[in-house]
């Protein structure tokens, strides 16, 4: 590209939908055709370097992975050149610049960045980004198009009507008007009110009806008041939605439209680990158990051993970045020693001592096996074991406790249920007594205020006793005895490794005091147990009471609130909500809802799984949609996201969502023509990472207080629109300003926020939420005012932007003039970010400091819904099953399919990333070992094509855009457990510019390099009952990607 060439001429060579040409020439600068891309636009001829000067460049938050890392993106002519990690942030640079650095001197040190945030240029400048919006022009999924403006497609989606009348379609299309019917807060709080005392059988449904009977039009089913309004039928689905966009996404649809049906994506990630920790780390108050933090990392950098199981430190997790460097400085510079439990010789295990391949799905039984080992030999810590409250931790020098010596009821049939209540147990009468636990010292029963500082309880380890007639035992006798139901042989035979194999890795893991620690991710927990997997190796920390010390476990730095709440912060962006409302009604996906006490109750087992213990189902949205369970939907609305390529067993969800019927409307919002997003009516563009908004925090791995801001770096690809008489790009915030506008929802336009607080602009909101990071938690604790030099660097660094996007006045008036200082300055850093001052001596620097459930009492007091058994309050050893229980085997597939992958590869949009991942690895391979290939006959390179019970073709139905054929070349290797194949995720797309499209009577040619590889998401199994959805974990709610045997056949 010319360095005369501007952003303008640039980028009518490079958008899609740009201008009179549809598509044109993809630029060599970005496609990666040109040899010297890298120095386009430095040379301005000055003498030296532009992109080291703070007027050209601009921090924010990467998003080619969920790490999430805090990127410097350098600008040359309006355009974004360069990416590199930010010298500020310790997730980047350790360690880190202090905070007070100035920028000038800040942007001549890079942070460290891996090769996809380093391609996250060609993400922002991909040639198929879309700048219009497409509505169909042709059946779901035949990739036909044509362009209307943002205004005409507002209006279409909000009204409704016969809007496909033009290619044959007579059908009469809902809108979001006929959708939004439950409008009058007081109406919708009273209906949901006298809804739950119905469901809860202190109302009859005739005393609901004759008192709500001028409003029962506004239910979903009269009937069962319990499924809410018709407001529920309208679905929000996210893929890859982060905090700022969430909290964005959630006030439009959860507290303004009254929907309950928000979603996003973690259980086609890793939920079963979030829902584990979350009930791992849930405090009991007011009679019942709040969730807690879903994320707990060892401390790696004072770590004397840590076991890496499902997941690795160089390739994905949370994340390689901050991560590869904290293991590699404790490997050469404190002897860390790595063992390794993966089915796969991954990167991280070329580096350990130890590599366990352990069978997939064998996860649960090497776990148990490992508790049942250090139980039996007396080689956990019993000491901090038997602290019972907060004072007993604190007597002995501990900063968290568990509830192992608390004891629990065990039923007539031997079933673990609640815990022993004080009032129960004759210890404390009254409401106080409901609301204390017991434990057992020395043969007395003792009550159990778990907070108590001022007196302190320890109690017996194993107790097994009665008392007043209730057959009771200790939480940690429970576990002892769950762990022993097979012997140590059996159970390694489970997990597909010797007996002594699990010995060695116990004792190792025990060798070190509190100083060692596991990580355990996607690779332990994505299958039908991915819970109890995931509590026994939560278990297995606690056992060594390594929580909050230093080289053990922690739940990290923290972060600070974004969203507002704390004293001295200016903007509660949860109560600044005129006219806010709050949801209810059951969630399509039965997320967070009890079977058995609801008013579709009929006996076990439900018509489709209830999922009451873990949220955000994303694999069984369209699936219940399509199964009009517990009601039909009437609009669906998908943002970046592609669950047909990113779940398993996409074929089922394509047949659903060509369906009109089942879903009447289907809108999308994307950057590109997806896999999923194709099969919508509309599709609106979004913007990417480099061009929005966004507040997170950071991965335990990062373990001082960190909150990171994502800002626009460029300018907008999208074409301008105006909403509430704004201009702005059109993105998924414009698209629902629109929609609020149109509707008159509450809580935005004119003192939409409150009283003199307009929200008409995506900078209204988040520009507050910038400034309560300035402010901090506290009086007090509030960064200093830019001075005057930083807020003309602000200002000049931003030239490049339109007005659409930095509108001075606008972002000022945002915060208010007396704030604008404070925000600017923690803008100029990309975030805030705390200083480490070292690890408090014995200590982690920010201890989690509450109690730790080894017995989770939620889980043992839950139903499954299909089965009607009762669930384990501490693991228990279970077979990968369909969800009425019954075990998996298809003994005749001879393989077990799992995934993994490359440091270069994002979920689904690094396929446009030219420069690093089509350039590293243009295609994956599936990975066999050596000893399969040859009993099979097959040679490196040799095509195989996969199939498994529910594919027996081994091929993916598209609908209208034809037949995808689930097959790659493979690759003989000696690193992967033999009897398994793999294949790295990221490859194998049949859109995102793979596929010609037609838009508006023109062909746009598809790029064959995005074809390359294969996904193997279609051939995994689906659920024999649901027959519509994968295997699911019924606790977790995690979807089953590791559970599925296949054959490959030569092609």
């Amino acid at each position: 590209m010319s360095p005369k060439m501007g952003r303008r001429e640039f980028l009518k060579t490079t958008a899609l939908l740009g201008g009179a040409t549809l598509l044109a020439a993809e630029g060599a600068m970005l496609t990666g055709r040109s040899g010297t891309a890298a120095a386009a636009g430095q040379d301005t001829g000055e003498g030296d370097y532009q992109l080291a000067k703070a007027k050209n460049m601009i921090y924010g938050v990467c998003l080619q992975c969920n790490t999430q890392c805090t990127i410097k993106g350098k600008i040359s002519n309006g355009l974004v050149v360069k990416l590199d990690g930010n010298p500020y942030s310790p997730i980047n640079c350790f360690p880190q610049l202090p905070y007070n650095t100035p920028p000038e001197t800040a942007a001549k040190v890079d942070g460290k960045l891996c090769p996809k945030g380093q391609a996250g240029v060609q993400t922002l400048y991909d040639p198929y980004r879309l700048v219009k919006v497409l509505k169909r022009n042709g059946p779901r999924g035949s990739n036909k198009w044509k362009t209307i403006s943002f205004e005409q497609a507002v209006k279409e989606i909000v009204n409704g009507g016969k809007l496909f009348s033009d290619i044959g379609e007579d059908r009469v299309v809902p809108g979001f008007k006929d959708v939004f019917v439950a409008k009058d807060a007081a109406v919708f709080k009273t209906l949901a009110e006298d809804a739950a005392k119905v469901a809860g059988k202190e109302m009859s449904l005739a005393d609901f009806k004759s008192k709500h009977a001028a409003n029962l039009d506004l239910l979903v089913d009269p009937d069962h008041p319990d499924l809410g309004p018709k407001n529920n039928q309208f679905i929000f689905m996210a893929g890859r939605i982060e905090p700022g966009r969430s909290d964005w996404t959630k006030r439009f649809v959860l507290n303004s439209f009254g929907s309950v049906n928000w979603f996003e994506h973690t259980t086609i990630c890793e939920q079963s680990h979030h829902v584990a920790y979350k009930w791992a780390t849930a405090q009991y108050s007011d009679g019942k158990w709040s969730p807690g933090p879903n994320h707990m990392k060892p401390d790696f950098r004072w770590s004397r051993f840590v076991i890496f199981w499902g997941t690795g430190a160089f390739e994905a997790n949370f994340g390689p970045t901050p991560m590869a460097e904290q293991i590699t400085r404790a490997l050469a510079e404190k002897g860390l020693k790595i063992a390794v439990v993966d089915p796969r010789f991954s990167k991280t295990a070329a580096h350990a001592n130890w590599w366990i391949p352990v069978k997939p799905g064998g996860d649960l039984a090497l776990a148990l096996g490992m508790i049942q080992w250090i139980l039996a030999n007396e080689r956990y810590d019993g000491k901090a074991l038997a602290n019972a409250n907060r004072a007993a931790a604190e007597q002995d020098g501990e900063k968290s406790w568990t509830n192992a010596t608390w004891l629990v009821k065990i039923d007539q049939d031997g079933q673990p249920g609640a815990f022993l209540r004080a009032n129960e147990a004759g210890l404390v009468d009254g409401d106080k007594g409901k609301n204390l636990f017991v434990v057992s010292r020395n043969g007395q029963l003792v009550a159990v205020d778990p907070e108590n500082k001022d007196n302190p309880v320890e109690g017996d380890l194993f107790v097994t006793a009665e008392v007043n007639g209730m057959k009771v035992k200790s939480a940690l006798t429970i576990l002892k005895e769950q762990a022993a139901s097979k012997s140590l042989e059996e159970l390694a035979a489970e997990a597909g490794v010797p007996a002594d194999a699990i010995v060695n890795l116990a004792r190792e893991f025990t060798s070190y005091g509190k100083q060692a620690a596991i990580d355990f991710y996607r690779g332990a927990v994505q299958h039908t147990n991915g819970y109890y997997t995931a509590q026994a190796i939560i278990i297995l920390n606690l056992l060594i009471g390594n929580m909050d010390w230093r080289g053990g476990l922690t739940a990290g730095g923290g972060s600070w609130a974004a969203g507002g709440g704390k004293p001295g912060q200016p903007f509660d962006l949860g109560k600044m909500h005129s006219g806010k409302i709050t949801p209810w009604g059951i969630k399509l996906t039965r997320e967070g809802a009890y079977y058995d006490r609801s008013t579709l109750f009929n006996g076990f087992p439900a018509e489709r799984p209830w999922y009451p213990l873990t949220s955000d189902v994303y694999q069984e949205i369209i699936p219940a949609a399509g199964a009009g369970y517990p009601y039909p939907i009437k609009i669906l609305w998908l943002h970046m996201g592609t669950p047909v390529l990113a779940a398993p067993a996409g074929a089922e969800q394509i047949k659903i969502l060509c369906d009109t019927e089942r879903i009447p409307l289907f809108i999308a919002d994307d950057i590109v023509i997806g896999e999923t997003s194709m099969y919508a009516d509309y599709i609106f563009p979004d913007l990417t990472y480099l061009e929005r908004w966004a507040f997170l925090g950071a991965p335990p791995s990062t373990t001082t207080k960190t909150t990171k801001l994502r800002q626009p770096i460029a300018a907008p690809i999208p074409e301008t629109v105006r909403v509430f008489g704004e201009e702005m790009p059109i993105s998924v915030e414009a698209v629902m300003l629109a929609i609020a506008e149109a509707l008159g929802l509450p809580g935005y336009g004119k003192d939409g926020f409150a009283p003199g607080w307009d929200f008409k602009r995506p900078e209204d909101y988040y520009l507050k939420a910038a400034a309560n990071v300035a402010y901090g938690d506290k009086p007090g604790d509030e960064v200093p005012d830019a001075d005057d030099s930083e807020l003309a660097l602000f200002k000049e660094a931003r030239r490049h932007l339109p007005p659409a996007v930095f509108n001075e006045a606008a972002w000022r008036r945002a915060v208010g003039e007396d704030r604008w200082r404070k925000t600017v300055y923690v803008l100029n850093r990309g975030g805030r970010f705390e200083e480490s001052t070292g690890s408090a001596g014995k200590y982690v620097e920010h201890p989690f400091g509450k109690l730790i459930n080894l017995y989770v009492e939620p889980v043992a007091t839950t139903r499954d819904s299909i089965t009607g058994r009762l669930f384990g309050g501490v693991p228990r050893l279970e077979p990968v099953s369909n969800s009425d229980g019954t075990p998996v085997k298809d003994a005749d597939y001879p393989l077990q399919l799992i995934t993994f992958k490359e440091i270069f590869g994002g979920q689904s949009r690094t396929i446009g990333n030219y420069w690093g991942q089509v350039a590293l690895l243009p295609e994956n391979f599936i990975l066999m070992h050596r000893s399969d290939g040859a009993r099979l006959g097959l040679r490196d390179g040799d095509m195989v094509k996969l199939i498994s019970r529910t594919n027996p073709d081994g091929k993916l139905d598209l609908g209208p855009a034809g037949v995808e054929a689930v097959q790659g070349k493979v690759k003989l290797i000696e690193g992967i457990r033999p009897g398994v194949i793999a294949a790295s995720w990221h490859y194998g797309h049949w859109a995102y510019g793979a596929r010609d499209v037609v838009i508006d009577g023109q062909v746009i040619k598809g790029d064959a390099r995005r074809r390359g590889g294969l996904c193997t998401n279609p051939v995994l199994l689906l659920d024999t009952r649901m027959k519509t959805t994968c295997l699911t974990d019924p606790i977790g709610g995690s979807a089953s990607f590791y559970d599925t045997r296949v054959k490959v056949e030569k092609v």
